[in-house]
């Protein structure tokens, strides 16, 4: 069937919020009425074993070097390794369309041919290569796939013109005002679905990559995913990242992860004085109800979509990008880095034409290689259920510090970070608090105990292991 509009999605998505918070707010029940438990929905999906301590950089082939290709990639895959990420992603690496074109070079989301690159990128078989360098420095490899829609010159159009949407005339329309692309419909139609899987699975037995990232995979239809998934899995275990928080089903059997696009939002408000401490705190309530525990929400305080649109992460966050980056490392979740930000790109990136990454900013690589260490070398921050789980630290600064800790086995981890633009002083009132531990950033001990005095410069950090 055909998915739902986005509007649909968004009232859903709306309704759960709102079923949510009378599930936390409702009044205490009467001796006679029995407590219902609470049970968090449960996913089939088995995740790769590789991916539970892993951490994401999303890579734009175009802007990356000058030469914009998959060869002169290649020679920065050692600098990444250093850095410490693990999964590749690549933005859409297929062939443009021409026709209805936006812009000199158009949108890596218009694929003209799901199973050919780029040629402004390389050939096929530079890409098989560059993945063989990757997996041989220890990188896995996922790629952007477009299943929602195709270039308006897609083959599809004329040999299969009945796979497209059309309007009450007959006409083939665009999702949206993305007027250079043309709407797929999966309704009713096996043979797209078919070939649509077919192309997936062309990726993984032909170029070796490891999975994908799913544009608007929303838009797609759940059971599409499902069977997907299982054909994908029939070839090697692959992880799927879901361009997606609306449609929490895809996350049963189909994604390992997907967007945390509502704490980003959440970060952007903090950020602008719009909202607190406690605003995180009610999303990540939200966030335990809806997903399931083994699944992965990926953080991020940029990407192509919000660098390119909504302006660079020193636009929206000014002061508190480290941050808001150290706050993606430490709560459950998924980091990414979107290419660039290890040298503070500020710069917004055209998104149908050439524009080279600045690679001259303030090299933040040890700050950015200091998390993605700690991550991989503390369970306690693996994803998913890998992780351990996350508590408040009570301090007598609910709104002004997000203060949490982390747990599992023997291992803690407490952090504080101060969301505010002016100095902290606060007091840690936490019994639970306790014990001497390392300064992740400057190496030294300090000994934490109940009713102890600590402070926090403007958008200042504490990391304790």
């Amino acid at each position: 069937m055909k998915t739902k509009p986005m509007y649909l999605l968004l009232f859903s998505g709306l309704i759960a919020f709102v079923l949510f918070v009378s599930w936390s707010c409702t009044a205490p029940q009467t001796q006679k009425e029995e407590a219902k438990p609470f049970e968090r929905p449960v996913s089939e999906v088995v995740t790769p074993d590789w991916a539970k301590d892993a951490s994401i950089y999303e890579v734009n082939v175009r802007q990356f070097t000058p030469e914009g290709t998959f060869n002169a990639f290649a020679a920065h895959l050692p600098r990444l390794k250093e850095l410490g990420v693990e999964i590749l992603w690549f933005m859409p690496i297929h062939p443009i369309g021409e026709l209805n074109r936006k812009g000199g070079l158009g949108s890596y989301y218009s694929v003209k041919d799901y199973t050919a690159v780029n040629p402004e990128f390389g050939t096929f078989d530079d890409f098989k290569r560059l993945v063989a360098q990757a997996h041989d420095l220890g990188f896995k490899v996922i790629i952007d796939w477009v299943a929602n829609h195709t270039a308006w010159d897609h083959n599809w159009m004329t040999d299969h013109p009945d796979w497209y949407s059309r309007d009450e005339n007959g006409k083939v329309i665009a999702p949206f005002d993305w007027t250079d692309v043309a709407d797929l419909n999966y309704e009713n139609n096996p043979g797209l679905w078919e070939a649509m899987t077919d192309a997936l699975k062309f990726w993984v037995k032909e170029a070796d990559i490891d999975g994908y990232r799913c544009d608007v995979a929303g838009m797609v239809p759940v059971e599409f995913w499902n069977q997907a998934r299982v054909a994908l899995d029939g070839i090697k275990p692959v992880f799927m990242l879901a361009e997606d928080e609306g449609e929490r089903s895809l996350m049963q059997q189909a994604f390992d992860a997907n967007y945390g696009w509502e704490m980003h939002h959440v970060m952007n408000k903090i950020a602008k004085g719009e909202a607190d401490a406690t605003h995180m705190w009610s999303y990540f309530r939200k966030n335990n109800s809806l997903f399931p525990e083994a699944s992965y929400r990926m953080y991020f305080t940029s990407n192509h979509d919000e660098n390119s649109w909504n302006g660079t992460e020193f636009d929206r966050l000014g002061d508190a990008v480290k941050a808001f980056a150290v706050m993606t490392y430490t709560v459950p979740g998924f980091p990414l880095i979107y290419n660039g930000q290890e040298v503070s790109l500020n710069k917004r990136l055209l998104f149908f034409e050439k524009d080279e990454i600045d690679w001259t900013g303030t090299n933040l690589s040890a700050f950015y290689s200091t998390l993605n260490t700690l991550k991989k070398e503390n369970a306690v921050l693996w994803n998913g259920a890998s992780g351990g789980k996350m508590r408040p630290v009570k301090t007598d600064k609910t709104a002004e510090l997000f203060a949490f800790a982390r747990k599992k086995d023997e291992s803690k981890l407490f952090v504080f970070i101060n969301l505010t633009a002016q100095e902290l002083n606060f007091v840690v009132d936490d019994e639970k608090a306790n014990g001497t531990f390392t300064d992740v950033f400057t190496g030294e001990t300090l000994t934490l105990s109940k009713g102890m005095e600590l402070s926090l410069p403007a958008w200042g950090y504490l990391v304790l292991k």
